[in-house]
């Protein structure tokens, strides 16, 4: 058995530790806001927190977590009311959806070390991938969301 701490509650979960975590997160515990992508650690579909940290999950193995705190989409703000997720909501980011939990993720961590980010910080940080192109609308609630995560 592994333990993990996965929004803030500790999970026991009987699988290889080498099963990459977006797997157990997904198929074993039920929390299917990270997506799978490209499975190859690009797009960033997965993005998830681990100690704060942006991670991508698809090839993380299990074992990498273990005493870390991992945070999902789902543990993010479970009200739907953390700054970055507002934004999203009011700058209307998303369109087909996929790619957003990840990219949420990947700029709740952003927005955690540089609370007021600059472009150039942004393209540095956040490199995931979204395929419909919203990228303009993403920056605006990015710069929305600065100063208050």
């Amino acid at each position: 058995m592994i333990e993990l701490v996965v929004n803030g509650k500790t999970r026991s979960v009987d699988v290889n530790p080498d099963m990459p975590l977006l797997w157990v997160l997904r198929d074993v515990l039920g929390l299917t806001g990270a997506k799978y992508g490209c499975g190859m650690t690009l797009c960033g579909a997965c993005t998830v927190h681990l100690d704060g940290e942006a991670v991508r999950a698809c090839v993380l193995p299990t074992s990498a977590a273990v005493g870390k705190k991992i945070v999902t989409i789902e543990g993010l703000s479970p009200n739907g009311t953390h700054p970055v997720q507002k934004a999203w909501v009011a700058e209307q980011v998303p369109q087909c959806g996929y790619c957003q939990p990840g990219m949420v993720m990947a700029v709740a961590a952003l927005l955690k070390k540089k609370p007021k980010p600059s472009d150039a910080d942004i393209d540095a940080e956040v490199t995931n991938i979204c395929r419909c192109g919203t990228y303009a609308r993403i920056r605006k609630a990015i710069h929305a969301a600065a100063g208050k995560a």
